[in-house]
């Protein structure tokens, strides 16, 4: 089995239907089953790009969706290290029924602290 995305499954949160994964690397944040749920079928994201600085609580990222329009605080201060490529290419991604498959953004420099506290 070939896997382009490899996580290894050390922490795992979860706040305002985000998903927040600390693979040793760096902290992951995806969208919950939960939200995918609420928004109906994903039609559009607006993410954030490698190098933006985020502080907790400012919106992150923004989903158009056929049931609502949601923007998604970041639950953590950090820096974007990487964005999903595939959600430029293919936005249906975001609908995977696999949720780490619904990654959006990776943030590095974050506080360990302020994650612990999730």
């Amino acid at each position: 089995m070939r896997e382009s995305f490899k996580m290894k499954k050390t922490c795992l949160k979860k706040k305002d239907n985000l998903w927040i994964l600390f693979n040793g690397v760096e902290y992951v944040i995806g969208l919950t089953k939960e939200a995918q749920d609420d928004l109906g079928k994903i039609t559009f994201a607006s993410v954030p790009k490698v190098g933006q600085t985020f502080a907790q609580g400012d919106t992150l990222v923004e989903l158009e969706a056929e049931k609502a329009v949601n923007e998604y605080l970041s639950p953590l201060t950090g820096v974007v290290s990487s964005v999903n490529e595939k959600i430029d290419k293919d936005v249906d991604v975001l609908n995977d029924e696999d949720e780490l498959n619904a990654w959006m953004i990776s943030l590095k420099n974050v506080d360990v602290a302020q994650f612990d506290a999730l």
